[in-house]
């Protein structure tokens, strides 16, 4: 099992840690300190060297952060975990606080009269330390970079991660590193620009068509990198990881550095640098201004080259989640007859979903740890099971299996909820909204030039007409064998990043009602090219990636319209053609069932 389900991290431990944390930064003569939880490659998904957060609060979430002050420590924490917080951190000494409705720099105002707050500034990025200094400004006090101080304190701090890094073909890639080299210098040169500063690895891994093992279940090598105009590459990452079929792999305009020359690197350039503000850490910038160089604010050259697939990419995304749908629709089979029979945990359902995707044989790794909620574990939008809270799945409740497998040509991310029994009439009206709302998106049409903020309202309508809303994004970007989120494209009322052919994100409306059930869909969907119509205006549509039936019992049918009925018809009818040849007789079986016209 790529999965396990033990208890990660422990909520006692928590007021013990920060009492000694308190001790250190009175000692250092700090009145507060930041806990991201991001790494130094600002990653969502953190080796356990980097998992700070959750070793002092006992959060595991993906996305948050901590500031610890002389009286109160608040854990800030975004819609999506607004239910986890509670179950994870000691109450009595960490305050969850819902963000971005609350902002750090008044809560920090409200809640430290005066002194020095500090940071890592390696863990946060010039953006980020902007906003917080803006908001700051004009009061007692004030922001200093230091030593991290939960490195201070942590004994046992796991080592940096070594994973060995691997080639990936050219053949999936789509265009050699050589090239897309020499595509981005291009872009340097005609900005007058000397070199850019890449941080990010899956920006890294793109650029050189390499894959690694540094966190779970998201391919990347932990590294950093410096493109030249001249289109030449140093890379400083440990040499460990870096094997013999790396090597022969990289052509002679890369140059290998170990990571510790990172920083001595910096000082030596001269003439513009392009470092991106909101993904760089603030060190990036500091060392390269401190020895005389010049930074120039600018995006990572790499991140929409490598959000926008070419067709190599979208080939073998394709042909991923046809194997992985298929993978699914047998789960889906099993499940539909295993659940009457009663005795099945969460944890069944987890392991039996990774078994069909083993059984592909060419199943990498899972993408992330499989979300599968039973009734009101549905409601905990990023809930991951353990032996401790794994429960029955019941009858008459709804089941949200969220899932997704990496595969050397392309990566998946799937949610079906499902029926088990009857769970009833306000349920199957909730779910048919959250489908209405994928159905939209699906469905859409729009000018060149839209961002994903615009898209957005199309998920949540039906919805909102009926008083209601998730609080997250509609979607997230994907990766191709990369990381399961990735930027800068969403779907998301935060989104500026206009759309574009290749884009590959996630349509993933939801709806969760705590302590009752929880509803999501997704699918995978790729922007292209629209089809001419009307008066020929140059627009873009999605085509949808993932393949495998939605719950047919769960569907109010007189709910949807003609041309939702159709697209919904269609959708089956293709899930069927497509997949049908991959699977067992008993699973094909069950899937002509499940793909009924309605």
């Amino acid at each position: 099992m790529f999965q396990s389900f033990e208890t990660t991290a422990d909520p006692s431990a928590g007021p013990g840690r920060l009492a000694r944390l308190r001790d250190h930064l009175r000692a250092e003569g700090l009145a507060g300190f930041l806990i991201p939880r991001a790494d130094v490659h600002q990653g969502e998904y953190v080796a356990a060297r980097d998992e700070r957060l959750q070793w002092l609060t006992g959060f595991t979430g993906s996305a948050g952060f901590a500031i610890v002050l002389p009286e109160t420590a608040g854990v800030f924490i975004d819609g999506r975990y607004r239910v986890q917080v509670k179950h994870q951190v000691d109450l009595s000494v960490f305050t969850p606080v819902p963000w971005p409705e609350v902002k750090p720099g008044p809560w920090i105002r409200e809640h430290l009269a005066e002194g020095i707050l500090g940071f890592d500034p390696w863990l946060h990025t010039a953006d980020e330390v902007g906003r917080l200094e803006e908001a700051l400004k004009g009061s007692p006090v004030t922001l200093r970079a230091v030593a991290n101080a939960v490195d201070a304190i942590w004994p046992d701090q796991p080592p940096p991660p070594m994973g060995a890094a691997f080639p990936h073909p050219v053949t999936l890639a789509g265009e050699t590193s050589e090239a897309k080299r020499a595509r981005l210098a291009d872009t340097l040169r005609k900005a007058g620009q000397a070199a850019a500063v890449i941080t990010l690895p899956d920006s890294l891994c793109w650029l050189l068509n390499l894959r690694g093992a540094d966190v779970p279940r998201n391919p990347i090598l932990h590294g950093f990198a410096i493109l030249r105009a001249d289109a030449t590459v140093d890379v400083f990452a440990a040499p460990a990881k870096l094997g013999p079929g790396v090597l022969a792999a990289l052509d002679a305009g890369v140059r290998l550095h170990p990571a510790e020359a990172f920083e001595t690197k910096l000082k030596s350039l001269t003439g513009s640098i392009r470092v991106d503000r909101a993904t760089a850490p603030l060190a990036v910038s500091r060392l390269i201004e401190g020895a005389g160089g010049t930074v120039v604010w600018g995006d990572d050259p790499c991140r929409l080259p490598k959000a926008a697939k070419n067709e190599a990419e979208v080939a073998g995304m394709r042909e991923a989640h046809l194997r992985d749908g298929a993978a699914v629709v047998e789960f889906l089979a099993w499940l539909d007859a295993t659940t009457p029979k009663g005795g099945l945990t969460e944890i069944d359902v987890v392991t039996a979903l990774e078994g069909y995707r083993r059984a592909t044989n060419v199943l990498h790794d899972i993408s992330f740890d499989t979300i599968c909620g039973a009734g009101p574990n549905g409601a905990i939008m990023h809930y991951r099971v353990t032996r401790e809270t794994n429960r029955a799945v019941g009858s008459n409740e709804l089941l949200l299996v969220d899932s997704g497998a990496q595969y050397a040509d392309g990566t998946t991310d799937i949610t079906r909820t499902i029926a088990i029994g009857d769970p009833g009439e306000e349920a199957r009206d909730c779910y048919t909204r959250v489908l209405q709302g994928l159905i939209a998106i699906s469905r859409a049409r729009w000018p060149r030039g839209i961002a994903g903020r615009d898209l957005d309202a199309l998920a949540r309508f039906q919805l909102w007409v009926a008083g209601m809303d998730f609080d997250h994004g509609t979607g997230h970007g994907v990766g191709a064998f990369l990381s399961v989120h990735e930027g800068p494209q969403r779907l998301s009322r935060a989104s500026e990043v206009p759309l574009e052919p290749g884009m590959i994100l996630s349509n993933e409306p939801g709806y969760y009602r705590e302590g009752a059930f929880g509803i999501r869909l997704e699918n995978l969907i790729v922007v292209q090219e629209a089809p001419s119509l009307g008066d020929k205006r140059d627009q873009l549509c999605f085509e949808t990636l993932t393949f495998a039936p939605f719950d047919r019992r769960l569907i109010l049918a007189a709910r949807l319209s003609e041309d939702e009925r159709a697209w919904l018809n269609a959708y089956h009818a293709e899930v069927l053609a497509k997949l049908s040849p991959r699977l067992s007789a008993e699973a094909g079986a069950w899937l002509k069932a499940a793909c009924a016209p309605i």
